[in-house]
């Protein structure tokens, strides 16, 4: 769980901002949508088979850029 230190001098505005960004790190709120709703195994296959494909597909397009600049 993320937790802030807040001095005497900070303002709420730089500890919010602090503990926003503590959140962000820890990958808190995205974690909290991805349990919003139950996902079947196979929502998760194919979730896993798109983010694969999506990968090589950038790998070899920027394959293809760097070699057409040869």
């Amino acid at each position: 769980m993320p937790g802030i230190i807040v001095n005497s001098r900070d303002t709420f505005e730089d500890s919010y901002r602090k503990f926003k960004r503590q959140c962000d790190r820890n990958l808190i709120v995205t974690e909290a949508r991805a349990r919003q709703h139950y996902e079947t195994k196979t929502e998760k296959k194919k979730k896993e088979k798109i983010a694969t494909r999506k990968k090589i597909l950038k790998k070899l397009f920027m394959l293809r850029r760097y070699e057409s600049r040869l």
